[in-house]
This record gives structure tokens, sequence and C-alpha cells, in this order.
């Protein structure tokens, strides 16, 4: 039967939900067999965009101007960077440096939550280095004192990067603390499971393959349902100062001379302690 118009789709001023039903597959300049589903971008007023990637054996990314995150949700992906080629499994996943030359390729039917955003570098800070790692080589800690919400931290935790990526493990019946309401904006991919989301004055059911954007200072809170895990993969903008406006052309902050170093790759198998990312907030 049509659906009659019905979703659980929803955009408001400062937050969006976008849910399977209402995705819609493009080809980006430079993917060969492979799609994009867009999820958040500069047309929404988000300052980074993300997408899933969708592959046909043998499909290719296209480059990007752009700092990339690439997480793999289904498949494999082969990506050299540096003169060096690795493999991405499930749960697998890099950091790409702006400006750095790499090839993400498909060896089979794949899926990939992509997230891209200009570089803001900052004095006496290098431009980070290339990480190639896995989310299982990363060790959780639990979210404050409540060992049913654990965290881990896809990227260490220093000054030089500009966003953070983590996942999040709710165990049922497990929920945030506090509604939550910061400068930082997210972008959001429900994994597993499912539950509440409170994104301002709304109440919205959540399931795995949700995506959520939450603007600034957008109240939000989470509580999972259900009989298992929910889990998703959270961005958030970090480290930099909120005078500071991303800029499309990737320049410094005002008086601020840029620096540079070689996008040499680091395989990273532990997180650097990024314990006050917590829940990204």
């Amino acid at each position: 039967m049509h659906n009659l118009g019905q979703t659980r789709s929803a955009q408001k001023h400062n937050h969006l939900l976008l849910t399977p039903d209402t995705f819609v597959r493009t080809t980006l300049p430079g993917m060969k067999a492979c799609a994009a589903v867009a999820h958040a971008g500069l047309a929404m007023g988000a300052k980074f965009t993300e997408y899933t990637a969708e592959f046909e054996s043998g499909g290719e990314l296209g480059p990007t101007p752009a700092q990339r995150f690439l997480y793999v949700l289904e498949g494999q992906l082969k990506l050299e960077v540096d003169g060096r080629q690795s493999d991405l499994g499930v749960r697998g996943y890099a950091y790409l440096p702006e400006g750095a030359p790499h090839r993400v390729v498909a060896t089979k039917s794949s899926r990939a939550a992509v997230v891209e955003k200009h570089y803001q570098p900052l004095a006496s800070f290098e431009s980070p280095r290339a990480i190639i790692s896995s989310e299982d080589a990363i060790s959780s800690h639990a979210l404050g004192d409540d060992s049913d919400l654990q965290v881990k931290c896809l990227l260490p935790d220093r000054m030089n990067f500009d966003f953070a990526v983590n996942s999040m493990v709710y165990q049922p019946g497990a929920a945030l603390s506090m509604v939550e309401m910061h400068v930082m904006e997210h972008g959001l991919l429900m994994l597993e499971g499912g539950g509440i989301y409170r994104l301002g004055d709304s109440w919205y059911p959540v399931t795995a393959g949700d995506f959520i954007w939450m603007g600034p200072w957008c109240p939000q809170w989470f509580g999972a349902i259900g009989k298992v895990p929910a889990k998703y993969l959270i961005y958030k903008d970090w480290n930099r100062h909120p005078l500071a406006v991303p800029s499309a052309a990737s320049t410094p902050l005002a008086g601020t001379p840029s620096t540079s170093a070689p996008s040499r790759t680091h395989t990273s198998s532990t997180s650097s302690g990024a314990r006050r990312s917590g829940k990204l907030r």
C-alpha cells in the first residue's frame, strides 16, 4: 500500500531527521560505480558535509577539497594514501588530511559513512596526519559514571584536529543524564538498535539507518529503547574558538599563520585518551 505521504523524516530550523524511506541517491563528481545519499551540507546551514557512499564492486570515491573521514558500514574498501595500500573492513575507518592525495576503491559491494570538512589551521600546530584504524582497536570508556553508556573516540584529542568522531553505545534503557545545548553542531548516524531522540521541542523515534543533524544550541537528548543496545556514530566540530568562521578556501584564521606537515600516515591502535570528548558535547 502507498504510504500516503507519511514519513518519520522531519526538518526544522535547528535539526533534521532523515530516514531511509526518504533517501535520494546522487553521483558526486569523480565517483565511479558509486552513489551518495547526502545527509548534511552547506545548503542546510551545516559547516560540514556528511553522506553515505554506496559502492558497487570496483566502485570508487571521487576527490574532495576538504578533510575526509570515512567509516565502513558494510563490505570492504581499499585505501591508497602516501604510497601505501590498506584494507578497511566493517568498522574500519580512516582520517585523510585536507590536500592528501588518496584513492578509495571497493573490493566488493560496500557502504561507508563519509564526513568532509574544510580544515581550520591554528598557529603553532601542525596539520594532522592521516590515520588508518578500526573501531575494534579502540578502547571504550564510560560517559560520566554510567557504565551503560560507552564511548569510543576515533580521532585523537589533540588541538590540531578541528573535529571529532565518536561511536556511542547505550545498553537498553540507558539515557543521557541531561538535555544538552551547545555551540557545536552534530551529524549522527544510527548504526544499531533504536530509541527516542529529543531535538528542539520535538521527540522522535529513531532506529538503525536514520541520520540526524543537530544545529548549534539545539536542545538534544537520547534514551535507548528495545531489547538490544543502541549505537550511533557522531561527528562534531571541535577545538576552535566560536569566533572562527570556517572558510571554503581553507585559509588560516585572521592573524594566524598556516603551518603544515607532510600527511604521513599514522596507523592507530588506541584512542589518545579523548576523555573530555564524552558524548561529544
